[in-house]
């Protein structure tokens, strides 16, 4: 095992699936959870290959931490790959949310996609005392990255915003050789769906006048998400993308990449498209 790369967000989902994936193609993977009983769970799940580190991305001296403990590791190699994965989504109509719900979901999915970046960067290449290829950069987005969904708006924002920033800092780490890729995912079915949490409709929306047209955005929203794309299947493609030598700077996996990314983003005037929400969630 040559290859290392650093996952973060790996205690369910789509970061759980990455582990395994890069672990089956002989990666050395350091993974980052929040608590130590899914350290021990994942210690068990994948016991050769695995590191996991207790970080959170909110938090800059865990993850200054995990930086420093995945340099010593290395012992002055390179990192091959950092895969920015962690993220939350906070949902209700924009009107109802709060300040602090706005800072909560832009701290995890982009000022933490940020200080996680700084602080791996040096590992990746930009410390030229360092041995090794220089490394490559993923940044998990969304379809939501680019379209504006009603009653995610939250969420939209912070991933136009990571996506912004993607563009912005691939440009200037060409200096060092570093790439940095997108990824914008559609629906991929994963065990949050089965949660009561996917279609629970916050307290501040139940007696206003989003109520109704946010239960049924709920409903379609969970209902693309127990259809969606097998979690391990778009893995697969992360990797492989991850592999190429020549990548795009941005793809999009989902199970109907046409119905769920290339008509939303190119065939649809954002009019029509507004006309077809109002006649969808009433």
């Amino acid at each position: 095992m040559s290859k290392s790369i650093f996952i973060s967000g790996v205690s369910t989902g789509i970061g759980y699936n990455l582990c395994s994936e890069f672990l089956k193609n002989d990666y050395l993977v350091y993974g980052s959870v929040r608590k130590q009983t899914d350290a021990d769970k994942l210690t068990r799940d994948f016991p050769v290959g695995f590191t996991p580190v207790l970080m959170d991305v909110t938090q800059p001296t865990t993850i200054k931490k995990a930086a420093s403990i995945v340099a010593e590791a290395l012992n002055g190699k390179t990192l091959s790959g950092l895969i920015n994965n962690a993220g939350i989504l906070v949902s209700g109509p924009m009107l109802t949310l709060t300040l602090k719900e706005y800072h909560r979901q832009f701290d995890v999915n982009f000022f933490g996609v940020i200080e996680v970046t700084k602080q791996f960067l040096p590992l990746l290449g930009t410390d030229k005392t360092r041995n090794g290829k220089k490394g490559k950069i993923i940044n998990i987005s969304s379809t939501a990255g680019q379209v504006g969904a009603p009653f995610i708006g939250a969420y939209c924002a912070s991933k136009f915003a990571l996506e912004g920033m993607s563009n912005s800092l691939r440009r200037e780490l060409l200096l060092y050789g570093i790439d940095v890729i997108i990824i914008g995912l559609g629906a991929i079915k994963t065990s949050i769906w089965e949660k009561e949490s996917a279609t629970t409709i916050p307290k501040a929306v139940l007696n206003s006048d989003y109520s109704k047209s946010m239960s049924l955005f709920n409903n379609r929203f969970r209902e693309e998400g127990v259809n969606g794309m097998d979690a391990d299947k778009a893995c697969h493609k992360i990797y492989k993308i991850f592999e190429k030598k020549k990548p795009k700077t941005r793809y999009a996996i989902a199970r109907r990449v046409f119905a769920e990314w290339t008509v939303l983003r190119y065939l649809i005037p954002n009019r029509t498209l507004d006309k077809l929400m109002k006649r969808m969630f009433k």
